[in-house]
């Protein structure tokens, strides 16, 4: 309807900041009539006191449950909060369809890595317009009370979530290489239009439906072009790369890095190198594949953080006093893995050196994927 018209039927659901703002929107779908705890903000509410009143005072948008975004969508339920803002499951009236919101926090530098998030992803999905990439596909993108709103397709739980619903006692090598053959092929395409995502773990790795093995991967928050590398500091510290904690130039092989933690923690049902700050990080990684090649530890900027001045790690008992020392355990005895196949794959992702590191065609190419990709 328009918005005259909406104002007539439901001008007593709006608050006197509502009958102002949808004056500016030429199609109404939704104006919150269900919201119980609707914010009645007066029409000369102040800028500068949050927003309006719409922010909380950390710059996240107020939600309420059945209340509308944009007159358009109604939201159902929070779906998950991180410092980029919050994601919610919304019903969108115009399309009579649930999709999953992405709301910015109204803060700047937010924004800024938001619209390259929409960049990337509009890139992809005219790439992908089959999708077949595995990679979550962007839907709706507008502004809304000084907040970017990107809304996706609805999907399912993470792989975090998969491993605790199963008590953290792992899954079957089947399940783990079925989501690795996906996540392979959603890296091949990333390589090939350059795009290094950044982030991925458990969290960011999602089933497409409950109780099958279908998955995506989510949240290009922190991607980029592999020529326009902005951040030094990336990757959650589990899944962190080598030459991240080293300050060393990086590129898309900080993915596939990622990829190997991630496989192996299905396995265990927990992290593969489990540091309490980057020093142990790196310490937990040494301890499996001994210290990093002479050539990686002169070339990076931060070695004096981590080495001593002839090169050998400093070792630095954790919080628990506990030490780690380099080349102390074997990947298959530390995952009590016996199939020799996952160990060696593993191997290959979780390479010191980025040049010898597996590529997603490398390891599309190994025996224990292309055992799966004959079945």
């Amino acid at each position: 309807m328009t918005a005259s018209i909406a104002v007539q039927k439901h001008g007593k659901c709006l608050s006197q900041f509502e009958l102002k703002e949808i004056k500016e929107y030429k199609e109404v779908w939704y104006v919150g009539q269900n919201a119980a705890n609707k914010l009645m903000i007066p029409a000369d509410a102040h800028v500068n006191n949050n927003n309006h009143g719409y922010d909380d005072s950390n710059g996240d948008y107020n939600v309420v449950m059945n209340d509308h975004l944009g007159y358009r969508f109604e939201v159902l339920d929070a779906l998950g909060k991180g410092s980029f803002g919050q994601v919610i499951r919304c019903y969108d009236y115009k399309k009579s369809s649930i999709t999953a919101m992405k709301i910015i926090k109204n803060k700047q530098r937010f924004h800024r890595q938001a619209k390259i998030e929409v960049k990337l992803l509009q890139y992809i999905k005219e790439k992908d317009p089959e999708d077949v990439s595995n990679i979550v596909q962007i839907d709706e993108v507008f502004n809304f009370r000084n907040h970017l709103l990107i809304s996706f397709e609805l999907l399912s739980i993470d792989l975090y979530q998969l491993t605790k619903n199963n008590h953290f006692k792992g899954l079957s090598l089947g399940l783990i290489r079925r989501f690795a053959v996906q996540m392979l092929s959603a890296l091949n395409v990333l390589r090939k239009l350059r795009i290094i995502h950044c982030d991925l773990k458990p969290e960011n790795v999602l089933l497409k439906h409950a109780n099958r093995s279908a998955i995506k991967i989510i949240d290009l928050g922190s991607s980029c072009f592999e020529d326009e590398r902005v951040y030094t500091y990336i990757q959650s510290r589990f899944y962190r790369s080598p030459e991240i904690i080293l300050g060393l130039p990086y590129n898309q092989a900080i993915d596939m890095w990622s990829t190997g933690c991630i496989l192996a923690e299905m396995y265990t049902g927990y992290p593969l190198f489990p540091g309490e700050n980057e020093m142990e990080q790196l310490s937990c990684i040494m301890e499996v594949f001994g210290t990093p090649p002479k050539e990686i530890v002169d070339s990076s900027n931060r070695r004096k953080m981590f080495f001593d001045s002839q090169g050998g790690p400093r070792i630095v008992p954790n919080s628990r006093g506990k030490k780690r020392k380099p080349g102390n355990k074997e990947l298959a005895h530390m995952i009590s893995c016996s199939d020799a196949g996952f160990v060696d794959f593993l191997k290959g992702c979780l390479r010191w050196d980025q040049r010898t590191r597996f590529t997603p065609e490398d390891a599309i190419q190994h025996p224990w994927i292309l055992e799966a990709l004959q079945q």
